[in-house]
């Protein structure tokens, strides 16, 4: 029976309610060590007598074991492996040590979690419970942490019970505080006296295992209620001495066997036996109710027990140990026995032992065909402290680095890397050193003191490496162009100049870009227009594609720029570069935008929102807010528009990222010409500070000046478009400058010039905005006959693209005219009643992809992707599969 946890019992039981009508949930038990965590996963158990149940458990001692734990939960389940799609099953096989081959990347491996976990539960629910989960090892929390993020219309049920320090943003979490004082009176034995039962409780402080076990620990004298003062000791901390003391009272063999089990962690029954423990001993601590063995394994009855057990021992007996648990393992031929064995000589060993350093560097490299960043990282420090060379040992730091920041923690990343020694040679340590200061600076500080490291470290590599410098000034540039400063991208272009990779052309483009920065339209637009169109961009890996892509934004050429960061987003999926995921979708979303595919756009952005959110990409996730606003403007979606432009372009000024606070302002500003107001307008588009994208606002920003009465502040923004245009030479963009030099001219033969180049664009959006602003002068001119045929076509235009405050503009003016407009409709897109997520799903569907290569593409479950079907065929007005073909036809597949 639990005593004083109705609340947390009603959400379990509403948790498993869901689970059971098939909606997945998760709940984060979070509290200190004896609250009653393990007693509210016991709870949920016996609840879910008609589930299916998992269980796992963290244990301290297997955190540096990629995906331990996570085969600990799964080993049940794991003969239904087979049954997941074949990139899936490979993974997850490889990285719990069941299959040869590696995974290609950690979330291949979450995504073949949540697939799994989806058919473990098959037409029934599953609940999952997860005991310790601070002790989880990194990769095994990714793995689950992804899963749990994604579940959905599985009949899943996920409980963590998990300390503070468990990562856990985005899951619901429930924190556990103490018992009042009724529920924790009733945990006491009723014998006591009541001055005894009154400072028990108030010593507790509301924790149910010291409620439990403190009074256990009383002498005789101290029940009859001579009790000392007690100290000024965490709880947590008097409950652990209590079982030190309990492990002092017990025999020679007893003690042995608590702390050799406590040292190995695995459970082993013939690991702690070969090591030096006794059956005797063994039986002895088991009598005395501080462990349990089960068949073959061993357990200890609470993670503090373990703890006692261990720190309780002198430091020599515990290091002889390790060096026990070692020689145990070196015959055994379990798959994780090696990264064991190294793992116990270095707890074994206080100072410098190359020998094992190499062990540990050999586990590391196990590690990374298991994509276990956590564990590359923790195996490499550790190799590095074992290690007298200080040229190695930076080596291997910065390797730990490398590992740590490919782990996403940064923090530790940057730590390891100011830990290596300044006078280290090689160009690839360097290099490393290097990319991860300047990327964890970038992440969490300012791209332009990210710049500014790679450019005090460059020359060092320059001399032994021409090629990796090359890399890393390219590199500079983009963080240039980030914090908008045309002083450090000049810097490192000069050093570019005199490289043997002049002619490349990612070299070409950052040059180019280079140029655009410092006001150079003309040589910045060939030279990167040169970069986007060479013949080596087919050799183009990841990275090089995406600085690519980036550059088709500033060249105005949408197609080019939607082609390319399509092939990034697909190479990322297949290759496992899941770290480039984000900025993929950044420039994929913002294309598709730019193509008027607005409900793609949003799906592709909000996608990189959730994964950036994830991985800790700080500065990523503003820029994908400030696109997300870019895109509901054209929508005209006010409160959703303001809301992420506002925090976008706050949390851009503060980071220094002027490209990303430039598109923010930029979508603020065309929200506010949809709306009419042409003066909110003005001062948006002139708050843009200088970058590439400056050159793509000044359209709209001359058509606020002029629109607002301000012909002057329209002669600058006009004669910067004119010249960008006329280097592009896009069609849209030539039609674009033609309607600027109407507005400005009051020329009607720059009007229907403008109309006729839109015909051969790409940007309908545009087009319709060229001839509502064609019709609007029209009509002015009293031409009515005339005006309406600009401005049915514009509302046409609007309304199919959804719109809506253009439309509504559009729909004004052909009132004026006399004329009746039709009601607002989107008669091209039939998948306008969809949710984002559910169009995604029905348009890879119309195009024949199955339930589950859908959920691989999409990050989903199999069962996820059916329930989103289901609900959209009503909406669609259809009844089967084999009709989606017809109606989402006009659609183009999304990501």
């Amino acid at each position: 029976m639990l005593y004083g946890r109705s609340r947390e019992q009603a959400d379990i039981e509403r948790l498993l309610a869901e689970a059971r009508a098939g909606q997945s949930g998760t709940l984060v038990l979070r509290g200190q060590a004896g609250i009653g965590k393990s007693a509210l996963l016991h709870y949920a158990a016996a609840r879910a007598e008609d589930m299916r149940v998992l269980r796992g458990v963290g244990i301290e001692s297997e955190a540096e074991l990629p995906f331990a734990a996570l085969h600990s939960l799964l080993r049940t389940g794991l003969g239904q492996i087979r049954t997941l799609p074949d990139a899936q099953a490979t993974a997850l096989s490889g990285a719990l040590g069941l299959g040869d081959i590696a995974p290609e990347n950690r979330f291949l491996v979450g995504l073949a979690t949540l697939s799994l976990l989806a058919e473990v539960a098959g037409d029934g629910a599953l609940l999952c419970l997860i005991d310790d989960a601070q002790w989880f090892d990194q990769a095994s929390i990714d793995a689950l942490l992804f899963a749990a993020r994604r579940l959905d219309a599985e009949g899943v049920a996920m409980i963590f019970a998990a300390r503070e320090g468990f990562p856990a943003a985005g899951l619901s979490e429930l924190r556990l505080g103490g018992l009042d004082n009724a529920a924790a009176a009733a945990l006491l034995p009723d014998v006591l006296p009541p001055q005894v039962r009154e400072r028990l409780i108030e010593a507790a402080d509301g924790n149910p295992l010291a409620l439990i076990e403190l009074p256990a620990a009383l002498t005789a004298e101290q029940r009859a209620g001579r009790l000392s003062p007690v100290g000024a000791m965490p709880v947590a901390d008097r409950v652990q001495e209590m079982f030190r003391n309990q492990i002092a009272a017990l025999p020679e063999a007893a003690r042995t066997a608590l702390l050799i089990a406590a040292a190995d962690g695995s459970g082993e029954l013939e690991t702690v036996v070969g090591a030096g423990a006794s059956l005797r001993g063994l039986e002895s601590a088991e009598r005395s109710r501080l462990m349990e063995i089960r068949g073959t394994t061993i357990g200890f009855r609470h993670p503090l027990i373990r703890a006692a057990a261990y720190q309780s021992a002198p430091v020599t007996r515990r290091l002889a140990v390790h060096r026990a648990l070692a020689d145990a393992l070196t015959a055994s031929v379990a798959v994780d026995a090696a990264d064991r064995r190294a793992w116990h000589l270095a707890s074994a060993v206080l100072g410098i032992d190359e020998g094992v350093a190499r062990e540990l560097e050999e586990v590391a490299e196990r590690a990374r065909t298991r994509s276990g960043y956590a564990a590359i990282a923790a195996a490499y420090e550790r190799a590095a402290e074992l290690t007298a060379d200080p040229v190695r040992r930076s080596g291997r730091l910065a390797a730990a680095a490398l590992a740590a920041s490919d782990a996403g923690l940064m923090e530790r990343a940057a730590a390891l890397a100011d830990s290596a020694t300044p006078d280290v040679d090689d160009p690839i340590v360097i290099g490393a050193l290097i990319q991860v200061r300047a990327h964890r600076e970038f992440e969490q500080g300012t791209p332009l003191a990210a710049g500014r490291i790679i450019m005090d470290g460059v020359p060092r590599v320059v001399a032994r490496s021409s090629e990796r410098a090359t890399w890393l000034l390219v590199e500079a540039i983009r963080c240039a162009w980030s914090a908008g400063d045309a002083g450090l991208a000049e810097e490192a272009a000069d050093s570019l100049r005199v490289l043997p990779e002049i002619g490349s052309p990612l070299v070409c483009g950052a040059l180019g870009l280079t140029r655009l920065l410092s006001g150079d339209i003309g040589g910045g637009t060939k030279l990167m227009g040169e970069a986007v169109d060479g013949h080596a961009l087919a050799d183009l890996g990841v990275p090089g594609l995406t600085f690519t892509a980036s550059l088709c934004f500033p060249l105005g050429r949408a197609a080019l720029y939607e082609e390319i960061a399509g092939r990034v987003v697909a190479e990322c999926r297949k290759s496992g570069m899941i770290g480039w995921l984000t900025a993929a979708f950044q420039d994929h979303g913002l294309a598709q935008g730019w193509l008027c595919r607005y409900g793609e756009a949003k799906a592709t952005l909000n996608a990189g929102l959730r994964l950036a959110a994830e991985l800790g990409h700080e500065h990523q996730v503003s820029h994908l807010m400030c696109s997300l606003a870019w895109v509901l403007a054209h929508q005209g979606d006010v409160e959703q528009c303001r809301a992420n432009a506002e925090e976008g372009i706050a949390r851009a000024d503060g980071q220094g990222l002027v490209l990303a606070a430039a598109i923010g302002r930029w979508a603020l500003g065309r929200l506010e010409l949809g709306l009419g107001r042409p003066d909110a307008a003005l001062q948006q588009f002139e708050g843009i500070l200088p970058t590439g994208l400056t050159v793509l606002s000044a359209a709209d920003q001359v058509e606020a000046a002029i629109r607002g009465g301000w012909p002057e502040r329209a002669e600058e923004p006009l004669a910067r478009y004119l010249e960008w245009a006329r280097h592009v030479r896009q069609p849209s963009s030539d039609a674009i400058a033609l309607r600027c030099r109407a507005l400005v001219e009051k020329d009607e033969a720059h009007f229907a010039h403008a109309v006729r180049c839109h015909e051969a664009g790409d940007q309908p959006y545009e087009q319709a905005r060229t001839q509502l602003a064609y019709g609007e002068w029209l009509r002015r001119a009293r031409r009515r006959a005339d005006a309406r045929a600009q401005l049915r076509g514009a509302l046409e235009i609007f309304d199919r693209l959804g719109t809506e405050l253009w439309a509504e503009r559009a729909r004004a003016e052909l009132r004026a005219t006399g004329d009746v407009p039709a009601a607002p409709r989107k008669a091209d897109d039939p998948l306008s009643v969809l949710t984002p997520r559910e169009r995604q799903i029905v348009q890879l569907a119309a195009n024949g992809t199955s339930n589950r290569d859908i959920a691989a593409q999409l990050f989903l479950s199999p069962r996820t992707v059916g329930y989103h079907l289901y609900k959209a065929f009503p909406k669609l007005g259809i009844t089967s599969r084999s009709q989606l073909a017809a109606v989402a036809r006009s659609s183009p597949v999304p990501d």
